[in-house]
Parts: C-alpha cells; sequence; structure tokens
C-alpha cells in the first residue's frame, strides 16, 4: 500500500514537491485537483488543506503543507537519499537558512517586481528589497555547485525550481551564475523523472 499521497495542480508550487519525492525515490501516489473546476476550493480538498492550496503531502495520515516543509520532511523521513544535513551541525543551520529563504524572500520577492508593487518601507519587508534578494542568491550559486557546496541537498530543489520558474517567466534575470546553477538543477534525472510524471497525470486527469 502506498502511503504517500501528493495533491497537485500543474502548473503550481507543487512541482517541487513532486520533484522532492522523486528525488527520495519513495513510492507515492498523485491526486490531480482541476483548477478549471475549482476542486481545491471543495470541502473534500479543504478538509486536507484549509488554505484551499496545492501542495498538500500525506504521510501515513499525516498532512504536510507548503513546498518547502515538504522538502525538508521528505529529505528527514528519506535520509538514504542524502539531501539533508546531519541534525547536531552547524551547517544544518546554512541548510534551514535556504529552505527558508525560498518562501519567506525569493518567491515574494519576484512576485513583487512581477506584480509592480515594490517600494514598500524595506524594514516592513521580511525579505528587505528585491535587488539585494537577487545579489544575495546570485553570490551564493557563483562559486559553488550546489548551496551547500558539493552536494545537491533539498534547498537546491526549492531555491533551484523557484529560479527555473523565475527566469522561465522573465521575472528573474538570467545572469550566467543563475544559468548555470540551475543548468546544474536541471541535469538531476529525478527532475526529469518529476516532469515525465507531471505530464502523465495531466493528462491522465484530462481524460477522466
Amino acid at each position: 500500500m502506498v502511503d504517500l499521497t501528493l495533491y497537485h495542480i500543474s502548473p503550481s508550487r507543487s512541482l517541487l514537491a513532486l520533484w522532492m519525492l522523486e528525488e527520495v525515490g519513495a513510492e507515492y501516489e498523485v491526486k490531480v485537483l482541476s483548477t478549471e473546476r475549482d476542486e481545491q476550493r471543495e470541502p473534500a480538498y479543504l478538509a486536507v488543506n484549509p488554505m484551499g492550496k496545492v501542495p498538500a503531502l500525506v504521510h501515513q495520515g499525516t498532512v504536510i503543507t507548503e513546498a518547502a516543509a515538504i522538502c525538508a520532511y521528505l529529505a528527514d523521513a528519506f535520509p538514504e537519499a542524502g539531501l539533508a544535513v546531519p541534525i547536531g551541525t552547524p551547517a544544518r543551520g546554512v541548510y534551514y537558512k535556504w529552505l527558508f529563504f525560498g518562501p519567506s524572500c525569493f518567491e515574494p520577492a519576484v512576485i513583487d517586481r512581477m506584480l509592480k508593487r515594490e517600494g514598500g518601507p524595506r524594514g516592513a519587508l521580511g525579505w528587505g528589497d528585491t535587488d539585494t534578494t537577487l545579489a544575495v542568491l546570485e553570490a551564493a550559486v557563483r562559486d559553488r555547485p550546489f548551496l551547500m557546496g558539493d552536494r545537491f541537498t533539498a534547498p537546491d530543489v526549492v531555491i533551484g525550481g523557484g529560479l527555473r520558474w523565475g527566469m522561465a517567466t522573465g521575472a528573474v534575470e538570467k545572469k550566467p551564475a543563475f544559468e548555470a546553477y540551475v543548468a546544474r538543477c536541471s541535469e538531476r534525472p529525478a527532475l526529469k523523472r518529476s516532469e515525465e510524471r507531471d505530464r502523465a497525470e495531466a493528462a491522465r486527469a484530462a481524460s477522466a
């Protein structure tokens, strides 16, 4: 019996969770929600995630939401995949920093720019300003293969996926450091499998 179920919409942030599930190599089920039918707002799904958003992952009856939290959870739940940093080491703090940097700094900063709503009081914004956020991230990926050095870890799913989206939509400038980092992430076999699974699940849902 499969004990991992991902509630998914394509395209959406749940693509990160799909990628992470492929990285850990666990068997899982995907339940695709239709935005055309507004299924993410129906009572059945709101009972899973009252926010009415994806992703939501159910593991042995426990619901985990928020893409970065799901990536962190899966990295710890499946340590054999080698996607986490050991608890009790200083590097674990840096690992947490990048996991949280994605949803708390990178994503809101970029969306602010996309929606042309930049300019609020810098001290009131958790990310400060978009230029600084992107500069910090650029410096982090310029001189190392991945965020934690030579080894790919869960934060690279969160940040790498975010940068792929940002550059694909034109919201993030295609700087050499970003392009090289995203190219390395894009070579992950698990990412390619997740894209294949996404297409297959979307086609299956459309024909249902």
